[in-house]
């Protein structure tokens, strides 16, 4: 019963977030989500985790650096917020793009595709640019713990799935293997922490990494393609495609997972050690030492 309180109060909070920020014009409520949890984000305990990850991770920071990539951090989990209803709105007005021919090449090449993102900048514009270009977009996501706010998240993406919504776990994997096996295409972010993953390099250290991504393009042979989402200003955006990765064929399933999988840290982490402040340094990425 508690629960169900805790969960109703918390969507109808989440409701009325996302109908204040439906009318406001998206500048005015980026701006002003930005700065409310820019100024009380940092006070939260969450932000510890922040900042140790900060120090174990990029060790060359200054502690005033350290606290501004925190502020920028939360700054940009609020203009995510506001942002969130007017997704399709930022796509056909907000958005430049880089190397559009490796998004629009997939539409046509007559096999599956997996688009790959993280939570850097504004995350929830990847699967949206893949559907501006034509492609029906299959987005997989982890599901809220609140139901009533679930209902929620999938009203706002229905945008940019225009394939359908997945949510993780073990349904969710033979769905994932049913839209590959008829050709469609997944957007998945691919940096949070699977705790029974496989441990791949990220910052020098260990961590354990969703392999799913790998492993599906291994079995199906099919493109890989990056998308970086980067905040230029405000409410503006670069999304820069970039060239299907390489896909290892050794015979070794395991190794050639490990392989992609490597890779694909690399790339994320490049995109973060370019701007800190744009990812989303708030959960426990790594194994606690």
């Amino acid at each position: 019963m508690i629960k169900q309180i805790v969960w109703l109060l918390e969507a109808a909070l989440a409701y009325a977030l996302y109908g204040l920020f439906s009318v406001l014009p998206v500048d005015v409520g980026s701006a002003l989500c930005g700065w409310a949890c820019c100024v009380i984000g940092p006070l939260l305990p969450l932000s510890n985790v922040a900042r140790d990850n900060l120090i174990k991770s990029m060790p060359e920071l200054t502690q005033a650096r350290i606290e501004a990539v925190v502020a920028q951090l939360w700054e940009n989990i609020g203009r995510v917020v506001a942002e969130f209803p007017h997704i399709h709105w930022l796509i056909n007005n907000r958005v430049e793009v880089v190397n559009s021919e490796y998004c629009s090449a997939l539409k046509d090449d007559g096999k599956p595709g997996i688009f790959i993102s993280a939570h850097y900048g504004n995350w929830e514009l990847a699967g949206a640019q893949g559907c501006y270009y034509g492609i029906p977009m299959v987005l997989v996501y982890r599901a809220a713990n609140n139901p009533y706010v679930e209902r929620l998240y999938q009203k706002g993406r229905a945008a940019s799935a225009t394939g359908g919504q997945i949510a993780k776990g073990q349904q969710g994997a033979r769905d994932i293997l049913g839209v590959l096996r008829k050709g469609g295409h997944l957007g998945m972010l691919v940096d949070q922490k699977m705790n029974d993953g496989v441990a791949v390099p990220f910052f020098g250290r260990d961590a354990m990494t969703a392999p799913a991504v790998a492993r599906m393009a291994i079995k199906f042979r099919c493109p890989v393609v990056p998308a970086k989402v980067e905040r230029l200003k405000g409410a503006h955006f670069r999304i820069t495609f970039y060239a299907p990765l390489d896909l290892p064929n050794t015979g070794d399933t395991a190794a050639d997972t490990l392989t992609v999988m490597t890779d694909i840290n690399r790339l994320v982490e490049s995109w973060i050690r370019h701007d800190p402040g744009q990812w989303l340094w708030l959960h426990r990425r790594w194994p606690r030492e």
